[in-house]
């Protein structure tokens, strides 16, 4: 049976259906919901331009994740099944992550779906040397001696070290653009009472986010009665707690069985933030966030919220990274001793990190900077109109 050609505006066939003809066309390859949900904060830059087509694709390997293909469908955009999108020249292609990228044609941006690229842990490799998990080196930028990112996007000037040492090829491809994600949540501040109220927090109440990241390390897998001793421990009139996991958690295990494990919780007052949006808007609305190694609790430290570590992995951090800088500043989470004494200390006493200063090193610009790259791989003019960076939506958690 022969593979199915979806009737789209781009590829074979496109130009007898399109109404507007003759666009710069980009693809945004979605492996995952992570990748997914940070493109879309690149997509806001191409608002208004009529000059552009944006397509969309999951790419079809053994590690694509579920999920994807429904933030896709969610979004309206148009997905082309991936042979189709393989067989299709592109005039960008974004990416956030290497999954897909050997595999399609046109110049590619390549961006960090965390906070960073040198955010993450080392993981030893079998020989006993170590393996930066940071997406940097040679086996995600080059093939056949060639590096395949048009450009590389960092979010610090300090990871252009990172690249120089795992893949020096690629270090001319470098664009320090800061971080788009950590400049929304900023410019979502001063919004703090209304994301606090479409979460159902009262005049009185803290409110208490905690965040997990996946594997088996993460806080929600070293502890997963971690959400039912805070409902039993922190009074409901003074506090109100908030979920925010792990998008792979949602992805892996399925939405039904987090609502199942949850479902005790969320009787008791949990409120559960979806995995596609609404995390940004919880830590604004924040009071302490309970995190451990993953971006979130970085970004929460980003924008001064206390934060508690309830879980470390077992190995080391790129050393001068924002995740090594909030384990060695934040406190822990102690589940062997009572919860709220805990919580209430640490909400009495904000801590001024310095992890903005990791996270990003042209803070406010990202979007400039994005913007004047992707037009240069398109080979378009920028449009006149000034970059806004747009305040996260408010946060709708899990209906029940």
């Amino acid at each position: 049976m022969a593979e199915q050609w979806v009737r789209g505006p781009v590829g074979m066939g496109s130009d007898a259906t399109v109404t507007r003809s003759g666009l710069r066309n980009v693809l945004v390859l979605v492996p995952h919901l992570v990748a997914g949900t940070r493109l879309l904060d690149l997509l806001r830059l191409f608002e208004g331009d009529k000059r552009v087509q944006v397509v969309f694709t999951v790419p079809s390997t053994l590690a694509t994740w579920r999920g994807a293909a429904e933030l896709v469908v969610a979004q309206g955009g148009v997905l082309l099944p991936w042979h189709q999108a393989t067989q299709t020249g592109f005039d960008l292609v974004l990416a956030a992550g290497s999954l897909g990228v050997f595999d399609v044609r046109g110049p590619v941006l390549y961006v960090p779906h965390g906070g960073g690229f040198a955010q993450y842990r080392f993981r030893p490799r079998r020989s006993g040397h170590v393996q930066p998990v940071a997406g940097l080196d040679r086996q995600f930028l080059m093939r056949d001696g060639a590096v395949r990112p048009a450009a590389i996007v960092l979010t610090h000037e300090w990871e252009r070290a990172v690249l120089r040492e795992w893949c020096p090829e690629a270090v001319d491809r470098a664009v320090v653009a800061g971080d788009i994600a950590l400049d929304r949540l900023v410019a979502s501040v001063p919004f703090r009472d209304s994301y606090r109220a479409a979460l159902g927090v009262s005049a009185g109440q803290r409110t208490v986010v905690v965040s997990s990241t996946w594997t088996s390390q993460s806080a929600f897998g070293r502890h997963p009665d971690l959400f039912e001793r805070l409902m039993a421990e922190l009074p409901s009139a003074d506090y109100r707690v908030v979920a925010l996991l792990h998008p792979n958690i949602w992805c892996n295990h399925g939405a039904w069985q987090v609502r199942a494990w949850l479902a005790d919780s969320v009787r008791a007052g949990l409120v559960l933030v979806p995995p596609e949006d609404g995390w940004r808007a919880a830590l604004v609305a924040a009071d302490l966030v309970i995190g451990d190694y993953g971006s979130v609790t970085q970004y929460a430290a980003a924008i001064h919220r206390p934060v508690l570590l309830a879980a470390t992995p077992d190995d080391d951090y790129l050393p001068g990274s924002p995740a090594a800088a909030v384990r060695r500043t934040a406190p822990g989470f102690r589940l062997d001793r009572p919860l709220l004494p805990q919580v209430r200390d640490a909400v009495d006493h904000t801590r001024r990190s310095g992890i903005a200063d990791l996270l990003t090193s042209e803070p406010g610009r990202a979007g400039r900077i994005l913007r004047r790259t992707m037009y240069r791989l398109l080979g378009l003019s920028e449009p006149a109109r000034e970059v806004h960076t747009a305040a996260v939506s408010l946060p709708h958690p899990v209906a029940w």
